[in-house]
């Protein structure tokens, strides 16, 4: 048994005072991440800073018809927020099929955001895992890798990012919105989770004491005509095998924009802009989907377990983008 400290922070200037103070702090707030990793021994967090009294719940009109979501707005209330649904419905999407409806009414979004991979080599406490302790080693590389990435790997780490709504954000280039002891930050989404590289241990480019507030989304008219698929083992509380956010717009049968990003992949979710630029001005339809897909997974790199989810991605891609083309514009 180790020491665990707590306080319960009063406001954001209050919460980042309290987690920069301490060496070892983590933010608390619903606590379906971080308190298990405490549990496992994974963590090395000694202070939890609770920060569910901090007014970064709302979900609030944005400029140019984008939004503002606080970073402690649940999940549930997120996802079946109407301005949500109808501007952003892949974001929906990817909540719903998120976890469980209990967990759901618990986590955070950004805590969401936060969270560590699944990989169970990380959470077992005792294999060789470099996130865990670097340079140890990657047991997945020879291990049983069947759920892991074959995008953005490296030596050192194939573990994928778990989230889905972090992929549909990723499509529509959010802003991480940060506050710590050096001021306010905004994160564009797809620098906010880095590839593993050779130091696999840092996730995410967040300094000791850094809070997430918020996270925007811009206008983006392309995106209320988005779908989220997602393939999994079973159909509830599961982790994707592969997901797709996508979204199209067309002009006579021109496509004009394209939006993909991928989940269950990639060592952080995965925007897919060898595929969107493949698919912008050439012929909406299935044989392009299907190019643009192979595209996009031509540097896939599989392993003994997982080589499956090259041929998976693909049709998924593939899927989302016909099925998205209904709604978008003839």
């Amino acid at each position: 048994m180790r020491p665990l400290t707590y306080c319960r922070a009063a406001g954001v200037d209050d919460a980042i005072a309290l987690a920069a103070a301490r060496p070892g702090s983590a933010f608390l707030a619903g606590g379906t991440t971080e308190v298990d990793l405490i549990r496992a021994g994974v963590s090395g967090t000694r202070h939890l800073v609770d920060i569910n009294d901090l007014p970064l719940s709302a979900v609030e009109d944005g400029p140019g018809g984008g939004l503002l979501i606080g970073a402690l707005a649940r999940m549930s209330d997120v996802a079946r927020t109407p301005s949500v649904a109808r501007r952003y419905p892949a974001v929906s999407q990817a909540l719903l099929l998120s976890a469980s409806e209990q967990l759901r009414n618990m986590a955070s979004i950004g805590g969401n955001l936060r969270q560590r991979t699944r990989c169970a080599y990380l959470r077992d406490g005792v294999s060789p895992c470099n996130k865990r302790e670097p340079g140890s080693g990657c047991a997945a590389l020879e291990g049983w890798n069947r759920g892991h990435a074959i995008l953005g790997t490296s030596e050192h780490c194939i573990a994928t990012h778990p989230s889905d709504v972090a992929v549909a954000l990723v499509a529509f280039d959010a802003v991480i919105q940060t506050m710590g002891p050096d001021g306010e930050r905004a994160i564009p989404s797809d620098d906010f989770f880095l590839l593993p590289g050779t130091t696999p241990e840092t996730e995410q480019p967040i300094a000791p004491g850094e809070l997430i507030v918020g996270i925007a989304l811009l206008g983006s008219p392309v995106a209320a005509r988005s779908t989220y698929l997602k393939f999994r083992d079973r159909q509830s509380y599961e982790f994707a095998l592969v997901s797709v956010a996508a979204a199209l717009e067309t002009d006579d049968g021109i496509v004009t924009d394209a939006r993909l990003a991928l989940g269950g992949v990639g060592t952080k979710p995965w925007r897919a802009r060898r595929a969107e630029a493949t698919l912008i001005g050439g012929p909406a339809d299935e044989a392009a989907f299907g190019r643009a897909a192979s595209a996009e997974l031509a540097h896939a790199v599989a392993r003994e377990h997982n080589a499956f989810k090259i041929e998976l991605a693909r049709r998924a891609m593939v899927r989302a983008l016909s099925r998205n083309l209904k709604g978008a514009r003839p």
